[in-house]
């Protein structure tokens, strides 16, 4: 039986990071591989040329599009599969249209932005920055003035609005701390949010009821601006807003103003609407607020694992079975 030929493109400072040694040898063990590590971009012309005899591709961040006018010629194309996680940007609709089995890693991904999010809430309502600022300064009589008080996580509720791969995962990390969580996904029906052991409920009541509300949604027409003034006045004065997902989905003056004025009694960000952050922006001057520089994706040591899943999966997928990662026409909401 022929074996099958396998393209991958990505930029090459990409593959050292999504990679590990020894999963060429494994991509090699069951396909012919055919390499476009590139340090600049092949035009369509190239891609489409590249794709014309291959039976899967493998791509990851940086790589080119695959657009129609590249399969037009890749008539063998059976499967691509994404070492990263969003497919969107770099797959048209017609990959789908012609059946192509699309698999990638952000099931793996969510798994780090959970654990993110989860030290993100902890940081919050321990202060862990600002007893470790103190503590660098010796100011250790800080601990004693409490200029905000500390609380447990165990026993609070949390809000978890978006219920993907990462909402899922931050459930999943919920359950020692024995909290209650709510859930708001409008697109996620309401058994499949209590059988994760969650509580679905409208938007205002989550953010009414929650001690801390973490994002996780998608940024869309509909979630653009989905925390404004009004949604932020209805959280506790003691609640905490944590957003790891995208900085559009909240209104940053509004969130300014809730911060500034008490509305809520602080934030963690790693997303925002305008990255990296300017000097100087109003945010940096607050100090109940946690900012990070859009680092809540894979660690270090989950992005190099994703090429191997990738390639996992695609072995599955040439040895007749089901790969674990696929994603569907739907999933992935083209049509919205």
């Amino acid at each position: 039986m022929e074996r099958p030929r396998v393209l991958v493109v990505m930029p090459r400072e990409v593959f050292a990071k999504v990679s590990r040694p020894g999963d060429m040898d494994l991509l090699r063990s069951f396909a012919e591989v055919v390499e476009c590590l590139f340090d600049r971009e092949p035009s369509e012309g190239e891609l489409a040329e590249l794709m014309a005899d291959v039976d899967g591709c493998i791509t990851s961040w940086g790589s080119p599009r695959i657009t129609e006018g590249v399969l037009e010629g890749a008539r063998r194309l059976r499967i691509v599969g994404h070492a990263a996680g969003s497919v969107k940007p770099y797959l048209c609709e017609e990959v789908f249209r012609r059946g192509i089995v699309v698999v990638h890693a952000a099931p793996l991904i969510a798994k780090s932005v959970a654990e993110f999010a989860l030290a993100l809430i902890l940081v919050c309502l321990r202060d862990v920055l600002g007893h470790a600022e103190a503590a660098r300064e010796g100011r250790w009589e800080y601990r004693e003035a409490k200029p905000r008080v500390t609380r447990d996580l165990r026993g609070k509720t949390v809000g978890v609005v978006g219920f993907g791969y990462v909402g899922r995962e931050v459930v999943k990390l919920l359950k020692p701390f024995d909290a209650r969580v709510l859930v708001y996904d409008p697109h996620v029906g309401e058994d499949v949010v209590r059988a994760h052991g969650a509580e679905p409920v409208p938007l205002d009541e989550l953010l009414r009821e929650s001690d801390v509300v973490t994002i996780h949604a998608a940024l869309t027409e509909e979630t653009y601006h989905m925390i404004g003034e009004r949604e932020l006045r209805l959280m506790r004065p003691t609640a905490y807003l944590v957003n790891t997902a995208r900085g559009a989905i909240v209104d940053t003056q509004a969130l300014v103003r809730a911060l500034r004025e008490g509305w809520i009694a602080g934030a963690a960000l790693d997303v925002f609407e305008e990255e990296p952050l300017p000097r100087g922006h109003p945010l940096t001057e607050l100090d109940n607020v946690v900012l990070t520089p859009h680092v809540a994706g894979p660690s270090d040591e989950r992005r190099s694992a994703l090429f191997r899943a990738v390639v996992e999966d695609l072995m599955r997928f040439f040895r007749g079975e089901e790969p674990l990662y696929r994603i569907s026409y739907e999933k992935l909401g083209f049509m919205a």
